[in-house]
């Protein structure tokens, strides 16, 4: 789970941001907070686009309403970054590799920087598979498409889409599981910070688990995993609770690791995988300080299954690019 000097299951206490959140509405209640409170001035995110709101794009936003509208994950592609600024009266809620890399262009200087919140990243799918989805479930052109959330307005939520005269919808598990998801780029699938390391403050579903340790999706009250990584990100936790934005319990790292499989095995035999990508003739980053040798040895078996398995996909694929 990386390091961290708090970690709880939170939620937000107005029932309204909870909702439309995606699981808990955590960073949408801090969000809304900073910049009612004037702690921040304003915050880089990502929303759907007003024109189309089939695609996603980045925004500033200044107001609890502006928040409260780009509330909700947004599984597609988007560049926070190019909107964002160095500003440290400034927020932006981003991906863990865009939170790494402002970190990275800051220098490190914690304090100096634009807060930076993250959350917990599977990778990014691609746009098609959105419009795909849409047309599978029976909705019209992409151009067609009045409002469309991925989950939120309940945990997990369901993938909606609205035009004139109806909607189509689909549930969490179908939609990210079996349209979604699969189209995550190459690039995340050896990425070893799925986790938003670099970020002051990070969230993450808190799903429960069955009897097998997998996580359960039935919908249910929102809650997140909430991790302050830095002291400046604990110290915007704990004035959140006190200002009563948001809900804190204490919760053991162990769990949240079991309610995350795909984060912890992607971390644990991530080393084994750029092993066999190398093999396949394929230029891979070059990762330190995350101890990823020693994680896939520690379970030879698994990490040799892993190996195979990307070098046999590896050797299976076109020229062109990996599915």
């Amino acid at each position: 789970m990386g390091s961290y000097v708090g970690i709880w299951e939170a939620w937000a206490v107005n029932p309204e941001i909870r909702h439309r959140g995606s699981s808990g509405g955590v960073l949408t209640a801090i969000q809304s907070w900073l910049l009612t409170s004037g702690a921040i001035t304003q915050v880089a995110t990502a929303a759907a686009d007003p024109q189309q709101p089939v695609r996603t794009v980045p925004v500033r936003i200044v107001s609890r309403e502006e928040a409260l509208a780009a509330a909700g994950s947004r599984y597609a592609p988007v560049g926070v970054g190019s909107i964002a600024s160095l500003d440290p009266t400034h927020a932006i809620t981003a991906k863990p590799c865009e939170a790494s890399a402002i970190r990275a262009l800051s220098g490190g200087r914690i304090g100096e920087t634009p807060l930076l919140l993250s959350f917990f990243c599977a990778g990014t799918p691609s746009q098609h598979a959105t419009e795909r989805l849409v047309h599978d479930l029976g909705g019209p052109a992409p151009e067609e498409i009045t409002d469309l959330w991925y989950r939120g307005r309940g945990w997990p939520g369901r993938f909606t889409a609205v035009f004139d005269g109806g909607q189509v919808s689909t549930d969490y598990d179908s939609s990210w599981g079996q349209a979604l998801g699969p189209t995550t780029q190459w690039r995340c699938k050896i990425c070893p910070d799925g986790i938003g390391e670099a970020a002051d403050i990070a969230a993450a579903d808190s799903w429960d688990s069955d009897d097998r340790g997998y996580p359960t999706f039935g919908e249910q009250e929102g809650r997140s995993a909430l991790i302050a990584r830095t002291e400046r990100g604990r110290a915007v936790v704990l004035a959140a609770q006190e200002a009563g934005v948001i809900e804190l319990h204490p919760l053991e790292p162990e769990r949240l690791a079991r309610a995350q499989p795909l984060q912890t095995s992607r971390r644990q035999f991530l080393a084994a995988r750029l092993w066999a990508t190398r093999l396949g003739g394929r230029s891979v980053p070059r990762y330190r300080g995350f101890g990823l040798t020693w994680l896939s040895l520690a379970q030879p078996r698994i990490a040799l299954r892993t190996f195979r398995g990307t070098l046999r996909r590896l050797r299976g694929t076109k020229q062109g690019g990996i599915q």
